[in-house]
């Protein structure tokens, strides 16, 4: 697609989408042509647009402007643009993998178009990151605007009847909420600042010609983000079957099932309760009393995650904050980043944050030495997180915070509430 084509297709998908998205249906297309042509030309203004906020013009805050470095700016830059490209492919292939629940018709080009085409309003806004304060307002608003194109474009591109898109946009849309917040989380402690956009899209092959397909390194990060779209095709057998049947209960438990095969969860995941997790917290830490302590669980769609946390300290100023998370849900993803024994260490003038795979469990530390503040967290049985921040004479300090916790007792429990789907 040539640039004034381009220019055109994107005005026109925003200003008459009702009359254009019939045309995107009918047109024939490529894989390597939608990304090359289109996608990674939209998808690189708001990596563009953040990078000059960030790193050129800065944030001023109380009168003091505050710039991310130029090489840090360039970084956080390339990983967001593969990030972009990496979702706009696995949601393709979960939006295919979704149309016959929906009773619409498969076809991986189409799914492509339709996110391309619906991701555009998205794209589009995010120039207006630059825009200081409101800035956010226009972003927001490309968002939402997303949303109605994905509703009026599913008809024509995957065929579903008009009364089904809301439902078919909706759980799309929380999919994809779910995975660009939690792919952006765990890829970022995974790859931290110096395995970036470079290495992550030398795992991927758009092939060109009259080929349709993109070939992905199955052992890469990509390829196993993307196999949690392909695992969604057999989740979305059963969800069909259940809204079939009518059965409210069983459409929700599937819908869940739906979202947990797109987070690489090969089974059901429940959190353990929040008296349970509370319990892992003990009455004293590094000598300072507990002063408060809270336990929660939280779940909607089938998806659930735990936490408690407890605040230590000596009325003196020593403060200590311990926190005991189940990732519960996320379960598949940080079994992933662990399997991959990331390694970070960033030194600055005032202290560090390093990122490290030490007897089996990813860990992360940060200390700065003008506060004396830091915070020291790990990873239990590739579900659980343990962290303990605040003021301390030392990282060690807060490492045998850390230590205060049961781990052992912990880790045992790495597999209660798993069951096969």
């Amino acid at each position: 697609m040539q640039f004034a084509n381009l220019v055109a297709r994107a005005k026109a998908i925003l200003t008459t989408p009702k009359t254009e998205w019939p045309l995107i249906a009918t047109e024939p297309a490529s894989t390597s042509g939608l990304y090359a042509g289109y996608i990674a030309i939209l998808a690189a203004i708001p990596v563009v647009a953040s990078f000059i906020k960030s790193s050129l013009i800065g944030s001023t805050f109380f009168g003091v402007t505050v710039r991310v470095p130029i090489v840090a700016g360039i970084t956080a830059a390339i990983l967001g643009y593969a990030l972009s490209l990496l979702l706009t492919f696995v949601m393709a292939l979960i939006i295919n993998a979704l149309a016959p629940t929906f009773s619409g018709q498969k076809n991986q080009i189409q799914a492509l178009k339709t996110v391309a085409y619906a991701w555009t309003a998205y794209w589009v806004a995010g120039a207006a990151t630059i825009v200081p304060w409101l800035g956010w307002l226009v972003v927001l608003a490309g968002g939402i605007y997303t949303i109605y194109l994905l509703y009026l474009g599913l008809p024509s591109t995957m065929k579903c009847p008009p009364d089904k898109a809301a439902g078919y946009t909706a759980l799309s849309i929380v999919i994809a909420v779910v995975l660009g917040w939690l792919i952006s989380f765990i890829i970022g402690i995974v790859i931290g600042g110096a395995m970036l956009g470079g290495a992550a899209m030398s795992s991927v092959h758009l092939d060109g010609g009259n080929s349709d397909s993109v070939s992905v390194d199955p052992n890469s990060t990509l390829g196993r983000l993307a196999a949690m779209g392909q695992h969604a095709e057999q989740a979305s057998q059963e969800l069909q079957a259940a809204q079939k049947s009518g059965d409210s209960t069983a459409q929700q438990s599937a819908m869940g099932k739906m979202v947990g095969a797109a987070l690489g969860n090969d089974s059901k995941v429940e959190s353990v309760s929040a008296e349970q997790i509370k319990s892992f917290l003990p009455d004293s830490v590094l000598g300072l009393k507990r002063q408060s302590l809270s336990a929660q669980r939280n779940g909607a769609m089938g998806m659930q995650i735990s936490e408690a946390d407890g605040e230590y300290g000596d009325g003196g100023g020593a403060h200590v904050t311990l926190e005991v998370t189940d990732t519960g849900s996320m379960k598949g993803l940080m079994a992933m980043a662990g399997s991959m024994s990331p390694e970070e260490d960033k030194q600055t003038d005032h202290g560090y944050d390093k990122t490290y795979t030490e007897s089996g469990r990813l860990t992360h530390e940060a200390w700065d030495t003008q506060s004396k503040s830091g915070e020291y967290s790990v990873v239990i049985g590739q579900r659980f997180t343990v962290k303990a921040s605040g003021r301390a004479d030392g990282i060690d300090q807060l490492k045998q915070a850390v230590g205060s916790v049961d781990l052992g007792r912990l880790e045992s429990l790495r597999n209660q509430g798993v069951a096969s789907n």
